[in-house]
């Protein structure tokens, strides 16, 4: 009787107390539900190239190395990387539009992009409307990115190149005067064209005079025969590979010898099919050369492009990979894909060890990196050298 008072008082005082009673008979299991997460969301980088029209051997170059990149580095802090690419048909009016749709239909929270300067330049108001960073793989006109806080650039520029190929030609080729022929179509060659004559006139060189050609032209021999006539050193020709191949096999017709130098923009395949004998021996600055390819991400890219595509890596391809990785690199420390987030990381990019080396963010966006000069040479690409500005 006493045992059986105690059992119901210290029932009762467990009732008062709030504290469950569990009978000794009876063991209720404790069942735990699941916790469902959410599904991790991925990051949206849209991509706008000139994948039709006159300059999409450029584009698809360019985005077959950003997807190259994006299957090599899927994922940034264990979200999947999503791209979405939009065609600015190779015109410069349809590159905002291009950018617009990336942003408004597509969402995406930073933009690789152009391939070109002048669909660049007409586009970037609209990345800095929407504060939505962007990153041009091989635009190297200065005004892409000046007074722009959201645009930025992997490559160099138009200043910095010009201004080695200016010591090239008046140190190693020993040209004491030369002639400019410049494309009047694109703002890249016009740029390039201009920061040449300011260079090589700084380091002693006379510019003869400059021509004047419209992309798709297809005879160049009045501009060669002048040339010739004026006894040039050198014709420079800041142009893209169509017309400077062209230039090159009209020159051998007509017997003329002057060396042609030319920009980073004829570094495709297509200016030695092109071209021929004729561009053989040719000197031009660049972005890239396999063999300028000295750290451990170029050459596991080089490996797995290669791998990917069955063909050599080209300047335009590795200068898209290059362009992802920074931008890769900046949301990773940015911890966000908030547009002023990414903004600041890219901005802060220093000492990134990408495709070809070290490189870091300099004012106004521009990326500071060596200059690379390559010769065609025996029907190929051949490396030089790298200068660093």
């Amino acid at each position: 009787m006493k045992r059986m008072f105690t059992v119901l008082l210290t029932a009762a005082m467990a009732f008062m107390l709030g504290i469950p009673v569990v009978s000794a008979q009876k063991q209720v299991p404790l069942v735990i539900e699941p916790t469902v997460m959410p599904p991790v969301e991925p990051i949206l980088v849209g991509v706008y190239l000139p994948m039709t029209g006159a300059a999409a051997s450029y584009g698809e170059s360019t985005w077959d190395g950003i997807r190259a990149a994006n299957e090599m580095k899927p994922q940034v802090s264990g979200r999947e990387i999503r791209l979405f690419l939009a065609d600015t048909k190779s015109d410069k009016k349809e590159a905002p539009n291009a950018v617009d749709r990336l942003i408004t239909k597509d969402k995406v929270s930073a933009i690789i992009g152009e391939a070109f300067s002048g669909p660049s330049i007409a586009a970037g108001p609209v990345g800095e409307k929407h504060e939505i960073p962007m990153i041009s793989p091989t635009a190297t006109n200065p005004l892409v990115t000046m007074g722009k806080k959201y645009y930025f650039r992997a490559c160099f520029t138009d200043p910095i190149q010009a201004e080695i190929a200016a010591m090239l030609a008046a140190m190693n080729l020993r040209a004491k005067t030369a002639v400019v022929i410049v494309d009047i179509t694109h703002e890249y060659c016009v740029g390039l064209g201009n920061y040449f004559v300011s260079s090589f006139t700084k380091l002693g060189g006379k510019v003869l005079y400059t021509s004047y050609i419209k992309t798709g032209d297809k005879d160049f021999r009045t501009e060669l025969t002048q040339a010739q006539a004026a006894k040039a050193d050198l014709i420079y020709a800041p142009d893209y590979y169509t017309e400077v191949a062209l230039l090159a096999k009209q020159a051998k017709e007509l017997g003329i010898n002057i060396p042609i130098m030319a920009g980073d923009a004829v570094q495709l395949n297509d200016l030695i099919k092109l071209g021929g004998e004729a561009v053989e021996g040719m000197y031009f600055t660049a972005f890239f050369h396999e063999a300028a390819m000295a750290t451990p991400l170029g050459k596991d890219f080089l490996a797995f492009y290669k791998k990917k595509f069955n063909k050599d890596l080209d300047g335009n391809s590795a200068m898209g990979a290059e362009a992802y990785f920074v931008l890769m690199d900046a949301i990773q420390r940015a911890k966000s894909e908030a547009g002023p987030d990414v903004r600041e990381a890219l901005a802060n990019t220093k000492d990134f060890e990408g495709l070809f080396g070290k490189i870091s963010m300099g004012e106004e966006g521009n990326m500071v990196r060596a200059v690379v000069i390559n010769q065609v040479k025996d029907g190929k690409f051949t490396y030089v050298t790298s200068i660093s500005p």
